[in-house]
This record gives structure tokens, C-alpha cells and sequence, in this order.
């Protein structure tokens, strides 16, 4: 089993080139789709998450308003660790079960991991392959201001106090540029799923 991780900033572009990835054959594990199902209400984590942060980051219907805990995670170093604290070693835990299970039904797989804070969390020692997804700054702040309805302001903010692209790319064995087209992004995609695909065959 080959298990390829894959990174960028913030509004770079990870699910689309994970979904190309996943059109090749390729198993992909989420991690911000690991998180949604982790904290769905009155889940353990939810629990945590709401004892700490407060009931003003719920919506009516009980669910995580990721908006209102962004504003509070995303201004604060404090609580942003206090949150990563929290969830990713429940996140680990369930990527880990995961590859166990891919890998019993099919030990020749190749896996993706898409994660924010592969670096971070220093979860890349675990790979075989890092790809890091790169965007220009304008293009992140037009797709979070147009994603989550941010201002620049806070856009700029979000971006900032991140790891630098930069910084991620000193792991990258590949980089996925997505600043241009969705065929341009899916011919990078094609070849490098070419290449590592001559690495599991080779296992």
C-alpha cells in the first residue's frame, strides 16, 4: 500500500485535486470530513467543543456553526491549539482505522490523506509521498471571501496565520499548482498519479 499525503493553505484547492485523485481509483480519507462527523451533536467531541468554546458557536439546530468558531479559533493562537488539542487526535485515530481497513481488503492501494495540518500535526512522517497544494494569496482570499462570506480583512487573517506555503513546501515531494484551470489541475494530477503508481507497483 502506497499512502500519499496531501496539504496547502487554507482555500488552495485540496478537495479538488483529492476528487481528481478519487476519479483514478484512488482511496481518499478526509479529514475535515472526519472532523464534521466527529463533532455532530451530542457526540463526545461536540461535548468537548461546546464546554469549552461556549453555546454561542451552536446553531438551532444544535450543529457546530464552523463560521462563529472559525472567528474564535482563527483570532486566538490560544484557542486554536486548545481546539487542535481536542480533535486531532480523535481525527488520527479514525485516518489510522481507516488505512488498517483499506489495507486489509487491499493491500496494493493507494491512499490518499487529505489534511490541513499534515505538517503541523507532524502526521507527514507517516507517508510515503507529501503533495502540497499551492495558490496564490489573491486566489485563496476570493475563494474563502466567496466560500465562507469573509472580508478581506479577515480572509487576509485566516491566511496569515497559518503555516506559509512556503514552509510546506520544504516537504513536498509534489506540488499541484491550482491557480489555473480544472484541466490544467487535472493534468497534474494524471501525471503524478502515473508516477506513484509506478512506486506501488513496484511496493
Amino acid at each position: 500500500m502506497v499512502t500519499i499525503g496531501l496539504t496547502g493553505g487554507i482555500a488552495s484547492g485540496k478537495s479538488t485535486v483529492s476528487k481528481e485523485f478519487e476519479k483514478l481509483g484512488t482511496f481518499v480519507i478526509d479529514a475535515d470530513q472526519i472532523a464534521r462527523v466527529l463533532t455532530r451533536p451530542q457526540k463526545p467531541l461536540w461535548r468537548k467543543i461546546i464546554r469549552h468554546f461556549g453555546r454561542e458557536i451552536q446553531k438551532e439546530d444544535l450543529t457546530i456553526d464552523r463560521s462563529k468558531l472559525g472567528q474564535k479559533v482563527f483570532s486566538s493562537e490560544v484557542e486554536r491549539e486548545a481546539l487542535n488539542k481536542m480533535i486531532h487526535p480523535e481525527i488520527k485515530r479514525v485516518i489510522d482505522k481507516r488505512r488498517r481497513e483499506i489495507g486489509k481488503d487491499d493491500p496494493n492501494a493507494m491512499v490518499l490523506i487529505d489534511a490541513a495540518l499534515l505538517i503541523e500535526t507532524g502526521a507527514f512522517r507517516e507517508m510515503d509521498r507529501v503533495i502540497v497544494v499551492s495558490a496564490s494569496k489573491e486566489n485563496q482570499i476570493r475563494r474563502l471571501m466567496d466560500r465562507e462570506g469573509l472580508s478581506v480583512e479577515e480572509a487576509q487573517r485566516r491566511i496569515k496565520v497559518q503555516m506559509s506555503l512556503k514552509e510546506k513546501l520544504q516537504y513536498a515531494d509534489y506540488v499541484i499548482n491550482t491557480n489555473g484551470s480544472l484541466e490544467d489541475i487535472r493534468k497534474q494530477v494524471r501525471k503524478i498519479h502515473g508516477e506513484l503508481e509506478a512506486i506501488r507497483v513496484k511496493g
